[in-house]
C-alpha cells in the first residue's frame, strides 16, 4: 500500500500520533515520560513549533502541533530518531522502538470548532482509556501526563515555552487567570462526565464528515470543512507532482528549507568568533570554535551531523557525534571569549 504524503505548508495544524513497535510500551516509567518531553521541547526550540496540546500513554503519544514553517517531516524524523536513542540508552536496549510510521492529520486550525474538539479530543484520551474515571469525581487533573497538567492549568511562568496555552485557553474563551484556567479544567471535567457514555468520542455531523470519512481528528488525512481540504490540495498541488518523482527526494529544493535556517546560523557564529569558512581548513576538528559552532548548530537546526562535518571541516559525522557527546559546556566556556560566552546564553545554553 503506497504511503499517505506529507503536506508541509508555513502555519500547519497537525495531529500527529505514534504508537511503540508492536503495540509495546515507548514510556516504561516516568522517567521515559520526561525525556519525551525534554526531547519535544529540544526540537520545538530547533523548528519553532508550537504545541497546543498533548497526551502520553503507555504506548503512544498525542500531539497538536502548529508548524510556522514548512519542516513537520525533519522535525518529526529528529523527535523520533532521537527520543528512541535516548530510550534505548536509559534502558540499555536496541533496535526500532516505534512501530508503522507516525501519523499526521492536517487540521483546521483556524477553525474553532475543529480546533476545540481535536484539544478536547487529545485532552480526553486519558478518560477513555479509563485511567480516569469522572463517575468516581475524578478529574482530567488527576492524570499528570497531559498538557492540561503540564500546561494549561499552570502559571504562564511555569509552562514550557513552547505550549501555546495562551491561544488554547482563548479559543474556549477563558482569560489566562486563576479563574480561567480554573474554568477550562472543569470544563473539560463536564465534558468528560457527559461523554463517558460514549468513551468520550468526538461528536460529528454527518455535514462534517466527507462522504469517504476521510475528516476525523484520529482518522483519515484531515480534520476540518470540506472547503479546508479543497485549499490544502490546491495549495499543496505543486508538491503532490514533486512527491511522484524519486529525483525530488533528494534534490536541494526539498531540504532547502531547514537549511536556508542552518547557514544562517552557521555565517552567524562563524562572524562571532572572527573566522571565515577558509579559515575551517586549517583548524582541527577539537578546536572549541568548531564545537561551539556545531553545538549551536545542533541546539537550533535539525541538520545532520555529516552536513556539519563537511561545513566545519570535522572529517566524519562521527567524529562530530563523538565531539559533541564528550563536550561539556563549562569546559568549552574556558576557550571561548565572554562575547562569544554571552551569546551562546542568549541563545538558551546554560552557562
Amino acid at each position: 500500500m503506497a504511503r499517505s504524503i506529507r503536506i508541509q505548508y508555513e502555519g500547519a495544524f497537525y495531529h500527529v500520533m505514534a504508537r511503540g513497535n508492536q503495540q509495546q510500551v515507548i514510556f516504561v516509567d516516568d522517567n521515559d515520560r520526561r525525556c519525551f518531553l525534554s526531547t519535544l521541547g529540544d526540537v520545538c526550540e530547533m523548528t519553532g513549533w508550537r504545541v497546543h496540546a498533548w497526551t502520553l500513554m503507555d504506548n503512544h503519544y498525542h500531539l497538536c502541533i502548529q508548524t510556522p514553517e514548512a519542516n513537520l517531516v525533519d522535525g518529526m524524523t529528529w523527535l523520533q530518531n532521537t527520543y528512541t536513542r535516548r530510550f534505548n540508552v536509559h534502558h540499555k536496549a536496541w533496535g526500532r522502538l516505534f512501530g508503522d510510521r507516525y501519523k499526521a492529520i492536517l487540521v483546521e486550525g483556524e477553525s474553532r470548532y475543529h480546533y476545540e474538539t481535536l484539544v478536547d479530543y487529545i485532552h480526553l484520551n486519558s478518560v477513555r482509556a479509563g485511567l480516569i474515571r469522572p463517575e468516581n469525581q475524578q478529574s482530567v487533573l488527576d492524570y499528570p501526563w497531559s498538557s492540561i497538567v503540564g500546561g494549561y492549568a499552570l502559571q504562564p511562568s511555569e509552562r514550557k515555552a513552547w505550549m501555546a496555552c495562551n491561544d488554547g485557553l482563548k479559543a474556549f474563551g477563558c482569560l489566562d487567570t486563576p479563574a480561567g484556567r480554573r474554568e477550562m479544567v472543569e470544563r473539560l471535567d463536564r465534558r468528560a462526565f457527559e461523554e463517558m457514555a460514549n468513551r468520550c468520542n468526538i461528536p460529528t455531523t454527518r455535514n462534517e464528515l466527507d462522504s469517504k470519512q476521510n475528516s476525523h481528528p484520529s482518522q483519515g488525512w484531515y480534520w476540518g470543512s470540506q472547503e479546508f481540504s479543497k485549499k490544502i490540495l490546491l495549495q499543496a498541488e505543486d508538491d503532490l507532482e514533486k512527491e511522484r518523482s524519486p529525483a525530488y527526494q533528494s534534490s536541494a529544493e526539498h531540504k532547502a528549507h531547514g537549511l536556508q535556517q542552518a547557514e544562517k546560523l552557521l555565517h552567524e557564529g562563524l562572524a562571532r568568533v572572527n573566522l571565515s569558512q577558509q579559515d575551517l581548513l586549517n583548524l582541527s576538528g577539537s578546536d572549541p570554535r568548531k564545537i561551539f559552532i556545531a553545538l549551536l548548530l545542533r541546539k537550533k537546526t535539525t541538520v545532520s551531523n555529516g552536513w556539519l562535518a563537511e561545513q566545519l571541516k570535522m572529517k566524519s559525522a562521527g567524529n562530530v557525534s563523538h565531539r559533541l557527546k564528550n563536550v561539556t559546556i563549562e569546559k568549552l566556556s574556558r576557550s571561548l571569549s565572554p562575547d562569544v560566552i554571552d551569546y551562546m546564553r542568549s541563545q538558551g545554553f546554560n552557562m
